[in-house]
């Protein structure tokens, strides 16, 4: 059984990490260094995180089948694999947008309003997602099923939307890249 104290070190950590993740996509999304056209090549890195965000999405629907049947074993290895192609897909993400100009949407007619509420709601929910995704784990990690349940069911959703809308940002914008 965890201490008092650990359990208070890996909220904080938790938290700590919540924050950090943002605001380095965000400095890179924004005060990212100028980009050297001789720089490495990771055009194909937007076709993986759309790949891996679709993979997420299945493994994100099977821990719930899983779950609703009473298989928590194989729940728990589905969301597992989830959270890890989730950190994947953020190293994947960070690399990209260190590395390469962002693609700029070029859609015009009623795409474009439907693409950029997509796009908008997805970069909200995706740095909103992350503590209580996080927490979650923790939550199961340390045996508290119930708290872990209760969040899930507020977290659940919220993961699987921001796996389906990646995949379909990328699909929208795909043209442009």
């Amino acid at each position: 059984m965890q201490t008092s104290e650990n359990q208070n070190r890996l909220k904080y950590l938790i938290i700590g990490i919540s924050i950090l993740i943002p605001v380095v996509v965000a400095f890179l999304y924004w005060f990212a260094p100028e980009k050297n056209a001789n720089s490495i090549d990771v055009s194909f890195l937007p076709k993986v995180n759309a790949s891996i965000n679709f993979l997420v999405s299945c493994f994100l629907v099977f821990g719930l089948v899983f779950i609703k049947k009473g298989n928590i074993e194989n729940h728990k290895k589905c969301m597992l694999t989830a959270f890890i192609l989730s950190s994947l897909f953020l190293i994947s993400y960070v690399t990209y947008h260190f590395l390469s100009e962002s693609a700029k949407f070029g859609g015009e007619g009623i795409i474009r309003p439907i693409y950029f509420f997509i796009l908008i709601t997805h970069i909200i929910l995706a740095a909103g997602v992350l503590p209580f995704i996080l927490f979650s784990f923790y939550f199961s990690l340390t045996n508290r099923i119930e708290n872990h349940k209760k969040l899930s069911k507020f977290t659940w959703p919220i993961w699987f939307y921001v796996s389906v809308t990646g995949v379909l940002v990328y699909l929208i914008n795909a043209p442009y890249y």
